[in-house]
């Protein structure tokens, strides 16, 4: 027989919150700090991803080999910028918050799982309350980001589930990518770029309406 659901997995940027927005900022001036510009393709292919690989991104794009110098540089130069740009409340996407009460009125576990690293996580918290999430993972806190498997792997560990039980919230390639890869169903909410179809995964326009049989159903799709 099929297991139950055990619990909710949630992407963050571009999820729950519209930050993506932000980052689109930043990254935009970053590009310029480095005497280039960031065009869409590029911008478009940094979003879901890790720090290390969305520097990494940066800088083959704009055509430059960057020295270790360069790449703490453009590491420190995001993150200020970034805290500066979610220093206060930062917009939910629709439906989100609603979501995120369901759940919790369901008794289903509920882990953040996020490739932002922990400084700038918490700032996203402090928008979407802490009372939501029994556990949350960040990018910088397991060997690998998305698109491996690593954070939501990790975050059924300390949920003491099964990620084979657990249905993923994603907004990009990357992060369904990384959410089937543990073994998670995945319901996708598009947001900034499509993502592919694929088995496994279902998809919403928004988080608007979304209920408990829709995960269920989502998990047992996945089977």
């Amino acid at each position: 027989m099929n297991a139950p659901l055990a619990a909710v997995l949630w992407d963050m940027d571009g999820t729950l919150l519209d930050s993506e927005k932000l980052w689109d900022v930043a990254v935009r001036e970053l590009a310029v700090e480095f005497g280039g510009v960031m065009t869409d393709a590029i911008r478009h292919s940094l979003i879901g991803a890790s720090g290390p690989n969305a520097l990494r991104i940066v800088f083959a794009g704009l055509g430059i080999d960057p020295t270790e110098d360069d790449l703490r540089a453009a590491g420190r130069f995001l993150e200020l910028r970034v805290t500066e740009l979610m220093t206060g409340p930062i917009p939910w996407r629709p439906g989100a918050e609603d979501a995120l009460g369901m759940v919790r009125a369901e008794g289903l576990p509920s882990a953040l799982v996020t490739n932002t690293k922990r400084s700038l996580t918490e700032f996203g918290l402090d928008t979407l309350g802490r009372d939501f999430f029994d556990v949350s993972v960040c990018g910088d806190e397991v060997p690998e980001g998305k698109p491996e498997p690593d954070v939501y792997l990790r975050a059924a560990e300390l949920l003491g589930v099964d990620p084979k039980a657990c249905v993923a919230i994603e907004d990009s390639p990357t992060g369904a990518l990384a959410a089937q890869a543990a073994g998670c169903a995945v319901i996708v909410v598009p947001c900034e770029i499509a993502v592919p179809s694929a088995p496994g995964r279902v998809f919403r326009d928004t988080l608007v309406g979304l209920t408990g049989s829709h995960l269920r159903e989502a998990l047992r799709d996945r089977r």
